[in-house]
């Protein structure tokens, strides 16, 4: 009897046992992507249109939660004296709120690339959202703004 007993409790832990699982092998569902920031810079965004060969490029990411903006704005064919981001849909200037760093060792000028995080406000973030935000930059010959970025977000 001792011997039944002894095998039967022996069976029920190795049943039990074997339904416990090790959590220390599972992975945490990764974080979802942040929303892609872009946009290809061009003289015919600009209001007025301008002719230039420059090129260039806003890549960014968007935290909704957090309304942080980060992003790199490379370009060529043109040595910027100023850049901003400005609140206005594609066809309209608009307000400028955050003006680029300099970031050459003299900080008198821009080179590229252009790196940059801000935190948005509410109406920052809704306008980005809605395609009413875009990047220029502007040179000693088209003070303006030569070439314009009108940012997208996917």
């Amino acid at each position: 009897m001792n011997r039944i007993f002894s095998t039967l409790l022996l069976a029920t832990g190795l049943l039990a046992a074997s339904g416990c699982s090790d959590d220390s092998n599972d992975t945490a569902p990764a974080a979802p992507a942040l929303p892609v920031v872009s946009a290809a810079f061009s003289g015919a965004q600009e209001v007025p249109a301008v002719a230039t060969a420059a090129t260039g490029n806003f890549a960014g990411t968007f935290d909704r939660a957090t309304r942080e903006l980060r992003f790199t704005v490379t370009y060529s064919g043109l040595t910027p004296t100023a850049g901003h981001l400005h609140t206005g849909a594609p066809g309209a200037n608009g307000a400028v709120f955050l003006p680029f760093p300099f970031n050459n060792a003299a900080s008198t000028g821009f080179e590229s690339p252009i790196n940059g995080t801000t935190i948005l406000s509410p109406a920052q973030a809704t306008a980005l959202l809605a395609g009413g935000v875009y990047a220029n930059l502007h040179t000693a010959a088209t003070p303006s703004g030569e070439i314009r970025a009108n940012l997208t977000v996917k």
